[in-house]
């Protein structure tokens, strides 16, 4: 039987460099499909290929001035697409991403940002002011902190229930204008400002309470309910996506599915050993 042995001109760092190589271009083309920068990559692809026909057939003036305007079209990606790239940086340090690299428990300091509670009022609120076609827009927070957005708005900090949302979202009261920043079960800010999407893929019809749903979404981690005041009808955005019209039940799972990924206590690898580890110095008094 003969063993398996490496090539003597591959080293073992080459195969990492291999491994780390591959993740980022895995990472990168998740980020470009759900990103406006997608469509940017059909556009590349087609120059390219253009430009390769270009190399073969020796144009030599039309690779002068692509390579004489390689320079503005770079600046001008990073211009256009500044949103998109910030996003991505933001997710590079967010903890879920690191956490699938290094599977540590960190549970101990998540599992407190959303309880059935919290989200029992968020839905009766929620639903309550759509009867009344009352317009609301409730971010709940996560990850990503949303202090220069709730500094646009008055300060609040204050235990969550349905009455305080309804009054808040109330027509003709101070507050009723802007939308209402939650983190950790309580509501920190209200009458905040939110950037609004400039999607031209996002329907016509929907108004400025929407847009900016989809637009803090778009810069963050967090979840936004909106109430319609036109139609009456319950939507949440997440990931510059948008469900329109969503049942209690759905919007009850959606946020349950924040509560339960936060709330998890399994672990893993080097997390089940560390852990293992701490009860057995525990026992033998060490």
């Amino acid at each position: 039987m003969t063993k398996f042995s490496l090539p003597s001109s591959i080293r073992i760092i080459d195969i990492v460099q291999i491994l780390l190589i591959a993740i980022f271009v895995y990472y990168l083309m998740v980020w470009i499909k759900n990103t406006r920068a997608y469509t940017l990559l059909k556009g590349v692809l087609i120059v390219s290929v253009f430009l390769i026909i270009a190399a073969i057939l020796r144009m030599d003036t039309i690779l002068w001035i692509c390579q004489q305007l390689s320079v503005v079209a770079i600046t001008g990606v990073l211009v256009i697409f500044q949103p998109e790239l910030r996003r991505a940086l933001e997710q590079l340090g967010e903890k879920k991403m690191l956490s699938n690299l290094i599977p540590f428990d960190s549970s101990k300091q998540m599992d407190e940002r959303i309880t059935d509670r919290t989200i029992g009022e968020l839905i009766h609120a929620a639903y309550a002011m759509g009867e009344v076609k009352t317009g609301a827009l409730i971010v709940v927070e996560q990850n990503i902190i949303l202090q220069e957005y709730e500094k646009t708005g008055i300060a609040m900090d204050s235990l969550i229930s349905s009455q305080l949302l309804i009054n808040i979202f109330e027509h003709n009261t101070p507050l009723h204008d802007g939308a209402v920043i939650v983190r950790n079960n309580r509501i920190v800010s209200a009458t905040c400002y939110l950037p609004l999407s400039d999607n031209l893929e996002l329907n016509k019809s929907l108004g400025t309470r929407h847009r900016a749903g989809v637009g803090i979404s778009e810069v963050s981690d967090a979840l936004t309910i909106i109430v319609s005041e036109e139609t009456g009808k319950v939507s949440y955005t997440y990931g510059g996506k948008i469900v329109i019209g969503v049942t209690p039940g759905a919007l009850r799972e959606r946020l349950n599915s924040m509560k339960t990924r936060k709330d998890h206590k399994e672990t893993t690898g080097l997390a089940r050993i560390w852990k293992g580890r701490a009860k057995h110095e525990e026992k033998t008094g060490k």
